[in-house]
């Protein structure tokens, strides 16, 4: 009888060790496929903001370079693994930022390249402000040229004057 219950007690331990791994796992690969989907958009941001350092230093060539970096990760972007959120407004954006986009690495003319970016800024800050970013992003303002942008840094570094007018405008909302 003592070798039965020690049994039944084993068996329960081993099903219930089972089922605590099990959830575990499931639990991991939940975070891991969040994870993935969240960074859809990444690649994006990222160029994005490469751009808009050519911008800053004035550099049309480096600017029309991550331009068609951004033209190709746009194209890349997987829809089906965004958030609902952020799926709708890129839907809204995407053929936007990739006119912009095109039009900016098709040019080499950084008076135009700059123009195009104030578009270009505009859909990234709807999309920037659906994905609820893991860094905080300072979305700035020149009152020179009208026109905002969006920044990983707080100091203002202006892109559509470069180093004429670097520290031209302000923070006029964060994001985080």
């Amino acid at each position: 009888m003592k070798n039965s219950i020690a049994a039944v007690f084993a068996a329960i331990a081993i099903i219930l060790s089972v089922n605590t791994i099990t959830a575990k796992e499931t639990k991991s690969q939940t975070t891991i496929k969040y994870v993935q989907d969240s960074s859809q958009l990444k690649p994006v941001f990222d160029n994005y903001f490469a751009m808009k350092d050519a911008l800053i230093k004035s550099d049309a060539k480096t600017t029309s370079a991550k331009a068609a970096t951004l033209l190709t990760v746009i194209s890349a972007v997987k829809m089906d693994k965004l958030k609902s959120d952020e799926h709708t407004v890129w839907m809204k954006v995407m053929k936007k930022m990739a006119s912009d986009a095109k039009s900016i690495s098709s040019n080499q003319d950084l008076k135009k390249q700059r123009e195009t970016f104030k578009s270009l800024s505009k859909s990234t800050y709807e999309l920037i402000k659906a994905s609820n970013p893991a860094q905080t992003v300072y979305y700035q303002y020149c009152p020179m040229a009208d026109a905002n942008w969006l920044s990983k840094e707080k100091a203002v570094k202006n892109p559509y004057y470069g180093s004429s007018m670097l520290t031209c405008g302000n923070v006029v909302e964060t994001i985080k």
